[in-house]
């Protein structure tokens, strides 16, 4: 099997295992009683798995959502953690680019999630009748979390997964808990939208960037006033 590829899954399901144990819900005692062994948090829905992952691939697009918030609510805060992903090279560094398929963003995660299901720190069960499934849970187990929490503490450039995961669960529980909500969200940006099935989803970082100095511009003159 091909090296690179190894490599590549490996960040990937380290990537996902991450996203997951920042952005899943905590089970409660009736929720722990139907889940299986060793479950302590849940992510439903591939559908909401692939949009979350999508703006932690694309900080780009993850910055431009928090400039849309930023103009809806006024809060500092916003603008400000934009600016601190679009003054650096994060939207070019760290950038994993996603496809565009019917329903949004999409890639095959199935062979990222089996690195974090052999050894069962994700367990991976379907709703599904006869004919078709229904809906993926993501349940992240006691020794998940240990293992990214350990991965954070020892390796300090994975720090940065955490941070904007929890970045993209803040923006998500703001849009709705829904992939539904999320998709609708994600092809309100024009050049998500426009993008070609089939075809990679472009950086906006250019445009991002001249929203942010547009912004800060205003920010000024009203202090200044």
């Amino acid at each position: 099997m091909d090296e690179d590829f190894e490599v590549d899954r490996f960040s990937d399901a380290v990537r996902l295992l991450l996203l997951i144990a920042a952005v899943a819900e905590d089970l409660d005692d009736a929720a722990r009683a139907s889940a299986p062994n060793g479950a302590v948090a849940v992510l439903h829905a591939e559908g909401r798995l692939q949009k979350l992952d999508f703006w932690l691939r694309n900080p780009d697009y993850l910055a431009d959502e928090l400039l849309n918030d930023y103009e809806r609510s006024g809060e500092p805060i916003l603008l400000d953690v934009a600016g601190s992903i679009l003054d650096s090279d994060e939207p070019e560094v760290c950038a994993i680019p996603m496809l565009r398929y019917l329903f949004g963003a999409f890639e095959a995660l199935d062979r990222a999630l089996s690195v974090l299901v052999a050894p069962r720190l994700l367990i991976v069960t379907q709703r599904r009748t006869v004919h078709r499934i229904l809906q993926d849970d993501y349940y992240l187990t006691a020794k998940g979390r240990s293992v990214a929490e350990q991965a954070t503490e020892r390796f300090v450039e994975l720090q940065w997964y955490t941070d904007r995961a929890l970045l993209v669960k803040a923006l998500a529980d703001g849009t709705g808990h829904s992939a539904l909500a999320l998709r609708r969200r994600q092809y309100l940006q024009r050049d998500y939208a426009e993008t070609p099935l089939n075809e990679v989803i472009p950086s906006i970082a250019g445009r991002a960037r001249t929203r942010l100095a547009q912004l800060r511009d205003v920010r000024d003159q009203g202090s200044a006033a």
